[in-house]
Order: structure tokens, then C-alpha cells, then sequence
């Protein structure tokens, strides 16, 4: 997979930089500056410079994915072992694994960005408006990479975990992660393809985007013009106290209270968000007492905006209470802890038909206070200190991501453990452990997912408004035909790209539970595990599925902004980034949170846990099939649709923001 990546690395780099060189005729002659006085760099070395850390960008992206799935193979079977200790143990390994990650990714971006950032300066100078341009390119690279790593990914986990779960438990009535299954092995990979690298790289573009937001916006403020290095690295500055913070807050998981029992793993991951939460809203003003002028402006749409360090802070600290708000919004939808799950799992005593109704009201009404939340913070952040405000606030809401990435990496860690337990017959005792860590990390997962489209939905608006004043568009009027038809189709947008991936993981466990049952029908003792199963012949559907099948979808978001800015011009653009935006949050929210109630209705049934759960019938009654078949629908719409469509909104907005000059001097070739 990584060898087709780089194939398109190389081809869309060529691509950035003859659109951007082609702006001044690839000449090298300097030119005058749009915001500030005197003459700037040629378009010709601001091209140069766009691709160089486009590749950066897409490089650390693959590497910090790469890195991740290493550190969770390595974690999956130590979890296992430590799990014959006890449940606390097997989670102090599962949560520690999650946070190298976690503080790898965090660190990783942060270091390679500015790094960058001063290697570009020996050259620019005092140019810092070119400075701030070229730098988009790394959140453009860091995100493109993230949408293969989630689609590809999701492809790949979600037909082995539907081939596997269809003919395993439903036909065949064996156990989850049984060694007589074909495709449990592709099942056990795409845990670590789509949740470890998919995950991590979606966090890591939104890091990389909403820094790159902020400082194009900077840029061309008073930080930029008066040439204020500390407080133009104020966006680098929260990621790392957050860095700091994160640090600080895991060792109250691992080190400060010991975790005896299974009922309390829950409780100490949630902990883990409110401690991050408060402690970062410390650092948070700190660092702007330190780093920040008292006073200073702010680009808005062409005048200049006056703000104090306090309302930068106060912008920060919106975005980090609304994810945290977000978080626990997800949870309470999610968690087979509370009623709507639960009601999910009740409504499987009349069949599937019913669980499905249910599942999916619950996801639309789950969008309600995600929705207020996004709202609140981007007035909030956006009457102080204008698009500026609105980067720092998704910076806020990423500021606790290695925190954010332990809790999310401990899932899938937790879930192969439970795996690995099961495949190489170990006691029923150590996967009723990997089990419990598994239970939570199902919620925890979702409320990664919350927090990753919450951060995009924020991040996508800062770089709209980036792009918005790199393409010198004083305001977009809803009114105009151009910008409308613009709307309008962009607000489909996500609904061509869920077909896509939702079709490619039907297609792809088509083929799986065929070859799944083929293999039960004609290999001998298979069932009675006297014969082995073919597992290479399952790894390579998916392997196949997911490369073939990343393509369209790809297609569909890396192209529409080229095609658009260039044959209808920025407006028509403006319009498409705009309905996008709007549909694409209200589809990831309600498609993310219907999956994971349907997963933990169906634990919350297998479980027994409760006198109403053990009333819906163990595993194998006709309600616990119901919940199975609910469960199987949720999987591409938590793990593949939903998940990749904060991707969409993201990229095709960094997209549009890198290639704005050459949209504002060539583009609308139809409507001139």
C-alpha cells in the first residue's frame, strides 16, 4: 500500500508545483507583497518551497502511522501476558503502548514543523508572508496521506471483521477471534491498519492543518508585519505545553492510582480527559501571559482586528472545553454504561429490523450537542479574534492529543489481545480481562472519533477563512447563483464519498464471506479443528480490496477543489468548502456514533453483566443474532465512512487554501 502512497506523493507534488509556478510565468523575478510593504520572493521559489513541504508533511504522516502499527504489534501480544497477572496489569501495558504513540505522533509533528519553518526562513528572510504560504503544504501532505490511511484502512479492517463475523458467529455459531476462522487473522491486521494508522494520521493532518491555519492568518497580522517570532510560534507554543500536560496526565493513569478491578478501567480513561483539560487550561493562559504582546491585531477579511493575549487565550480555551464536552457527549451516546445503548440492545428482542431502526435515531440525536458545542466555540473564538481565534481554538481542541491518542490506541491494542488469547487457547479467565479493557476501549474509541470530527469541523473553517484572504475574496454571499450552486453541491459531496467507501467494504465482504464459507464447506476437520484454515487467501481479499477500492473515493476529494477553483473560480469554491463543511460534520457525528452503539449493544448483550442483559438470551439466542447483524451494519459507518469524512472536509479545504493564488489568477475559465 505504501508503494502505490508514494506514487501519488510524487505525482501531486509535481502537480503543486506547476500550478503555483505557473503564476508569474515561472519567473524569478521578485514581486510586490499583497499585505505587507516591499518586494516579496518569486512565485517560482514559493512553489518550490509548497512541494518541498507538501513531502514533508506526507513523509512524517506515513512515518508516524508506520511507527504506530509497529508499537502496537509489539504491545497486542505483551498485553496478553501481563493479562495472566491481572486486569491491572494488562491495562498499564495496553495504555502505556497507546501513549508512546501518542506522544511520538504529537512530538514528531511539532519538531518536523518547526524545523521547517526556521530551515525556510535562511531563505524568505523578512518574507514571512511567502514563509507562511509555502508551510501549507505540510498540512496539505500530512492529510492526504491521512485519507488513504483512513480509507484504505477501513476497507481493509471492516470486510475481514463482516466476513468474519457473518459466517463465524452467525452460521457457525464459534466464538469471536476463533483459530478455526479464515479471516480472523485479516480481521486481527486491519485493527492495527485502520484504528492505529488511520487514527493516528487523521490527528496528526488536523495538528498539521490548524497550525498551518494559524499562521497563514498570522502571517499577515501584526505578528507577521512587525516581525514577532515568539508570538507567531504562539500556535506551537500550546502544542507544547500540551505535550507537557499529556505527560503529566498519564502518569495519574499508570503511576499515581492503581487500577484493581474491571469496573474502574472506564472511569480512569475519563479521568484522563478532565485532568488534561484543566491542567492544559493552566498552561494555556501561562503561555499567553509569556509569549503574546498585551495587545495586537488581527487580520479580518481585509482590516485589522484589535485583540488582547487574554482573548487568544480565552479562544483556546473554548475549543479545549467543547472537545472535552464533545468527548463525553460521545460516551454517554456510546457506552453500554447508559440508557441509549441499552435501549438499542432492549429493541433487539424483535429482531434486527428494530435494532436498526433504533441504532440509527440514536445516531441523528446523538449530532444535537456536538453541534451547539462546534457552534458556541466558533462564535465564541471568532468575535475575539476573528479566523485567527477559530485555528487557535481547533488548536485547543488538539492541544490534549497525545492524551486523546493513548486512550483511542488502547482500543484496537486491547481488542487483539483479547485475539491473541483466544487463538492461542489460553484460559476463558484471561479473555474475560481482555475483554473488559476491549469494552472500554470501544467507548474510548468513540470518543477519539468525536474529538478527531469536532477538530475537523473547526479546522476546516480556519483554513476556509485562510483561504478566503489568500484568495483576496472580501465576502461570500450566499445570494449569489455562483457561490450557491456551490453550496449545493458541496453538501453532496459527503454523500458520494460514505457511497463509495460504504460500497467498496460491501463489495469487499462480499467476496470475504464467500471465501470464508467456502473454506468451512471443503476443508476437512476444519470445524473440528483437526485443519488448519488458509488465513494468506482472506489477508490478500482485503489487501486487494483496500488498494483497489481507496482510489475513487481519493479521486473524488483531491480532484474536486482543482476542477472547481480552476473551470468556476474561488466563490463557486467558497460555496463547495462551505456545504461540505456543513453536511459532512452532521454525517460523521450521526454515522461514527450509530456504529459504536451498535458494537457495544451487541457486547452489552454478550456480556451478561446486568439481570436485563442476561434477559436478552446468551450468545447465540436469536437477540444476540439481531445484535451481531446491527453490529455488522455499524462497522463501515464507524470505521470507514464515518471516520474518513472529517478527512474530507479537511483536505479539500488545506487543498484549496495551497492552490489559492493560482485560483485567484487563473481561475473561473467558465464564467469569465
Amino acid at each position: 500500500m505504501y508503494q502505490y502512497v508514494g506514487m501519488f506523493m510524487v505525482v501531486f507534488a509535481a502537480v503543486i508545483f506547476v500550478f503555483l509556478g505557473s503564476i508569474e510565468g515561472f519567473s524569478t523575478k521578485g514581486q510586490p507583497c499583497t499585505y505587507s510593504t516591499g518586494t516579496c520572493k518569486p512565485a517560482l521559489y514559493t512553489a518550490l518551497f509548497s512541494t518541498a513541504s507538501f513531502l514533508l508533511g506526507a513523509i512524517t504522516s506515513l512515518v508516524s502511522g508506520f511507527l504506530g502499527m509497529k508499537i502496537a504489534t509489539y504491545a497486542n501480544a505483551r498485553t496478553t501476558l501481563e493479562a495472566r497477572k491481572g486486569v491491572g496489569k494488562a491495562f498499564i501495558t495496553a495504555f502505556r503502548s497507546g501513549a508512546v504513540m501518542g506522544f511520538l505522533l504529537s512530538s514528531s509533528g511539532l519538531v518536523v514543523l518547526y524545523i521547517t519553518i526556521n530551515v525556510f526562513k535562511m531563505y524568505y528572510g523578512d518574507d514571512w508572508e511567502g514563509l507562511f504560504e509555502s508551510i501549507t503544504g505540510y498540512g496539505l501532505g500530512g492529510s492526504s496521506m491521512a485519507l488513504f490511511g483512513r480509507v484504505g484502512g477501513g476497507i481493509y479492517t471492516k470486510a475481514a471483521d463482516v466476513g468474519a463475523d457473518l459466517v463465524g458467529k452467525v452460521e457457525r455459531n464459534i466464538p469471536e477471534d476463533d483459530p478455526r476462522n479464515p479471516a480472523v487473522i485479516a480481521d486481527n491486521v486491519g485493527d492495527n491498519v485502520g484504528d492505529i494508522a488511520g487514527m493516528g494520521s487523521d490527528l496528526f493532518g488536523s495538528y498539521a492543518e490548524s497550525s498551518c491555519a494559524a499562521l497563514v492568518v498570522a502571517s499577515i497580522s501584526s505578528f507577521g508585519i512587525n516581525h514577532d517570532f515568539t508570538a507567531m510560534c504562539y500556535p506551537l507554543l500550546v502544542s507544547s505545553v500540551g505535550i507537557i500536560v499529556c505527560l503529566l496526565t498519564t502518569l495519574f493513569a499508570t503511576d499515581f492510582f492503581e487500577i484493581k478491578a474491571a469496573s474502574e478501567i472506564e472511569p480512569a480513561l475519563k479521568k484522563q480527559l478532565i485532568i488534561s483539560t484543566a491542567l492544559m487550561t493552566i498552561g494555556v493562559a501561562v503561555i499567553s501571559w509569556l509569549a503574546l504582546p498585551a495587545k495586537f491585531t488581527i487580520f479580518n477579511f481585509g482590516a485589522q482586528k484589535d485583540v488582547s493575549n487574554w482573548g487568544l487565550f480565552f479562544c483556546v480555551a473554548v475549543g479545549l472545553w467543547a472537545g472535552l464536552i464533545i468527548g463525553f457527549v460521545t460516551e454517554y451516546y456510546t457506552s453500554n454504561a447508559y440508557s441509549p445503548v441499552q435501549d438499542v440492545a432492549d429493541s433487539c428482542r424483535t429482531g434486527a429490523a428494530t435494532n436498526v431502526i433504533f441504532g440509527l435515531a440514536l445516531g441523528y440525536k446523538s449530532v444535537i450537542i456536538p453541534i451547539f458545542a462546534i457552534a458556541v466555540s466558533i462564535y465564541v473564538s471568532f468575535s475575539i479574534a476573528a479566523m485567527y481565534g477559530i485555528a487557535m481554538a481547533a488548536l485547543g481542541m488538539l492541544s490534549t492529543m497525545a492524551t486523546g491518542l493513548a486512550i483511542d490506541a488502547y482500543g484496537p491494542i486491547s481488542d487483539n489481545a483479547g485475539g491473541i488469547a483466544e487463538m492461542a487457547g489460553m484460559s476463558h479467565r484471561i479473555r474475560e480481562r481482555t475483554d473488559a479493557l476491549d469494552a472500554a476501549g470501544n467507548t474510548t474509541a468513540a470518543i477519539g472519533k468525536g474529538f478527531a470530527i469536532g477538530s475537523a469541523a473547526l479546522v476546516s473553517l480556519a483554513l476556509f477563512g485562510a483561504f478566503v484572504s489568500r484568495a483576496g475574496v472580501k465576502v461570500v454571499d450566499v445570494l449569489s447563483p455562483k457561490v450557491f450552486i456551490g453550496l449545493i453541491v458541496g453538501a453532496m459531496l459527503p454523500y458520494w464519498f460514505s457511497a463509495m467507501t460504504m460500497k467498496s467494504v460491501g463489495s469487499a465482504a462480499l467476496k470475504m464471506v464467500e471465501e470464508v464459507r467456502r473454506q468451512f464447506n471443503t476443508i476437512p476437520g476444519l470445524m473440528e479443528g483437526t485443519a488448519k484454515p488458509d488465513y494468506a487467501t482472506c489477508v490478500k481479499i482485503s489487501t486487494d480490496a483496500s488498494i483497489k477500492e481507496m482510489i475513487p473515493p481519493g479521486a473524488l476529494v483531491m480532484l474536486t477543489p482543482l476542477i472547481v477553483g480552476t473551470l468556476f473560480g474561488v466563490e463557486t469554491l467558497s460555496g463547495v468548502l462551505a456545504g461540505a463543511l456543513v453536511s459532512g460534520v452532521q454525517i460523521a457525528i450521526s454515522a461514527s456514533n450509530t456504529g459504536g452503539a451498535w458494537d457495544n449493544a451487541k457486547k452489552y448483550i454478550e456480556a451478561g453483566n446486568s439481570e436485563h442483559a442476561r434477559s436478552l438470551g446468551p450468545k447465540g439466542s436469536d437477540c444476540h443474532k439481531a445484535a451481531v447483524i446491527g453490529d455488522t451494519i455499524g462497522d463501515p459507518l464507524k470505521d470507514t465512512s464515518g471516520p474518513s469524512l472529517n478527512i474530507l472536509i479537511k483536505l479539500m479545504a488545506v487543498e484549496s487554501l495551497v492552490f489559492a493564488p493560482f485560483f485567484a489568477t487563473y481561475g473561473g475559465v467558465l464564467f469569465r
